[in-house]
């Protein structure tokens, strides 16, 4: 049975007294000050789902907001905002250099607690000059894994014994690593070395209900109240006390009006631990196509809470074709086509370094955060090589623009990337001069543009094979994964990219388009016997599917691991098959692969994937609950 956890939440059986460090006094007190928020969310993301119904019923794009419109739950009025007439934030000094943040959880799955904090070790280790710990898209949630993330993290910064024990381990591993590759050291004094990256924490999306912590009614409660309070209220003192910024990114934010609700409840927990209005500082994920719409209001509703953007490509793919779902135009080539110079993601890019460029009231500027690098130095001599040479290309072209610094995916990834900046030497780019936002019919235009991009049976194999073993690897616990398409097992010269939920986000998502908007192929398959001009047909799709299936059967357990195939890895194909061939599109494949977590009988798996399929279909509404709550957590 659940446990009180306050008077109005409750928590799954067993997790109050195993995590009474991570669920303190001190965290339950907070969590039952800012419960009532939880029904505005619940408001918002009604509205979410009501917004992108009516646009597909009416075939409405996205439009700027009315410049006389008041931001929801503010007093700004848009105009203002596009203006720079509000109050919003100077850079706290640990952000103003941020030439490469990495990002990755502070835990891993099925593994003793020594073993686990190693990750937080190899990011503060890096020399990365911020580390984004992850409780979102790249952390499994699988058990008690999003305790267990907070756990290491409260560890680390408070510099437990445990945690010490393995930074010094791993950072001889490190140094290990760097004099076969780089030809030196990296780390000279490890315990110097653990204060030179400045921590940051990503919560869940406000779109998530926490997996262990729910209403006293048995309703779904705001994973993001729950992440950033437990985060925030276990570790400001000390982070504090050490001279540092209290740092958020937030992600999957729509509009202003859902950035307002955030400041308003990182307002309320400043209140409830006593710390001055805008001490909890924040970046901004433009992970979404309306939110393009509105980055100056944004910055607006989030005031003196916001310090940037950063753009990240997977998600916000994914969301420019969901937003476009009911447009029979529009239609996604090959992923490896839709770069960030791409059509779209160009635009894009565009309005966010302009956005961070424009002043506010008091002529503060904020700060732009590149893209993801992907990237992992192993592989072949010739595949390093090629893969550096290209990830470093990424990194001057984003630095030319006008980003401050970038993301990497592993923490070899540093050594390769922040040179590009280190050469560069400015701390950062802000108040570089561009044009201002406009609000023309042209540019709302080009937020959506498409150009002329392959679209091939490769491509489609290579959507097919992706998006099955990030279901897989998402059901084994493993939320971030190396991946790569099946036919390049064993090939060395084409390197694994480290990928998380948003890469099987937008690998349904073109698939879903490529099928049910009558894409046309471009290339001649031999194999498949796919004419130029033939379309992206079900039985195609199908085909396919079972092709590449029977590839990951019998690949390798390094992989895919053998306690997969009978386990995970049909769910994964299953969830697959049904998101694609489904006519109305499903609005995240986050909500089939939570709904199926724990879960190793396809029966069982199948029979859940169908409640959430008819409950969106007939009720417009998704399935977030938990419906394991009621068994004790493993």
């Amino acid at each position: 049975m659940p446990t009180p956890l306050t008077p109005s939440l409750e928590v799954r059986d067993r997790l109050l007294p195993a995590y009474a460090d991570v669920l303190t006094a001190d965290v339950r007190a907070a969590l039952e000050q800012l419960a009532p928020f939880d029904a505005d969310r619940r408001a918002l993301m009604t509205a979410r789902l009501a917004r992108r119904a009516r646009r597909a019923h009416e075939r409405e794009p996205i439009t700027f907001l009315p410049p006389a419109a008041t931001i929801g739950r503010t007093s700004v009025t848009v105009d203002d905002a596009r203006a720079g007439r509000f109050l919003g934030s100077d850079i706290p000094a640990d952000l103003r250099r941020q030439w490469i943040q990495g990002t990755g959880p502070g835990a891993k799955p099925h593994t003793s607690l020594e073993r686990s904090i190693r990750n937080v070790a190899y990011a503060l280790l890096s020399g990365a000059d911020g580390w984004m710990f992850d409780g979102e898209d790249a952390l499994g949630q699988i058990s008690t894994m999003a305790l267990d993330n907070q756990r290491n993290l409260t560890l680390a910064i408070h510099r437990d014994a445990v945690f010490m024990t393995a930074a010094e381990a791993v950072a001889a591993e490190m140094n290990s690593w760097a004099e076969s590759f780089l030809g030196r050291r990296i780390i000279t004094d490890w315990r110097a070395q653990l204060d030179f990256t400045t921590v940051i924490f990503r919560a869940r999306g406000l779109h998530l209900d926490d997996r262990h912590i729910r209403h006293v009614d048995g309703t779904g409660f705001s994973a993001s109240i729950v992440d950033a309070t437990t985060f925030l209220v276990n570790n400001q003192v000390r982070l504090r006390a050490d001279g540092r910024s209290l740092v958020l990114y937030l992600p999957k934010i729509q509009t202003a009006e859902e950035a307002a609700l955030w400041s308003d409840i990182l307002s309320a927990l400043e209140v409830h631990l006593g710390l001055p209005h805008g001490t909890v500082k924040t970046y901004v994920l433009v992970e979404q196509l309306e939110a393009s719409f509105q980055l100056m209001e944004i910055r607006a509703a989030l005031g003196a809470h916001f310090v940037g953007f950063n753009t990240g490509r997977w998600d916000y793919i994914n969301s420019v074709a969901d937003a476009l779902a009911w447009d029979p135009a529009f239609v996604n080539p090959n992923i490896d086509a839709v770069t960030m110079t791409y059509g779209y993601m160009r635009a894009y890019e565009d309005r966010v370094r302009r956005a961070v460029n424009t002043p506010d009231a008091t002529g503060h500027f904020a700060l732009w955060q590149g893209g993801m690098e992907p990237n992992i130095p192993v592989g072949s001599a010739a595949g390093i090589e090629s893969s550096m040479k290209r990830a470093t290309a990424g990194a001057e072209r984003e630095q030319r623009e006008g980003a401050s610094g970038k993301w990497v995916a592993h923490w070899k990834m540093v050594h390769i990337v922040r040179p590009v900046w280190e050469r560069a030497g400015q701390d950062n780019q802000r108040g570089r001069e561009f044009a201002r936002l406009d609000y023309t019919f042209d540019a709302a235009r080009a937020l959506t543009q498409l150009e002329p991009a392959p679209r091939t049976i490769r491509g489609a194999r290579d959507l097919i094979s992706v998006a099955i073993q990030y279901g897989n690897a998402f059901g084994q616990g493993m939320q971030a994964a190396a991946l790569k398409p099946a036919d390049f097992f064993g090939n060395d010269d084409v390197l694994y990219l480290m990928e998380d939920m948003a890469t099987g986000e937008i690998r349904l998502s073109i698939l879903w388009e490529w099928l049910h908007k009558g894409a046309t192929l471009t290339q001649t398959d031999d194999e498949t016997g796919v004419q130029a001009g033939d379309l992206f047909t079900a039985a195609l799709f199908r085909r396919l599917l079972a092709e590449e299936y029977a590839k990951l059967q019998h690949a390798a357990t390094r992989d895919v691991h053998d306690d997969s195939k009978g386990t995970t890895l049909p769910i994964a194909r299953e969830i697959v098959d049904i998101y694609v061939l489904e006519p109305a599109k499903l609005p995240w494949y986050i909500d089939l692969l939570n709904i199926t977590l724990g879960v190793h009988d396809l029966t069982e798996a199948q029979r859940r994937i169908a409640l959430l399929r008819t409950t969106f279909l007939n009720e417009g509404q998704r399935v977030t609950a938990n419906l394991d709550f009621d068994t004790p957590a493993a």
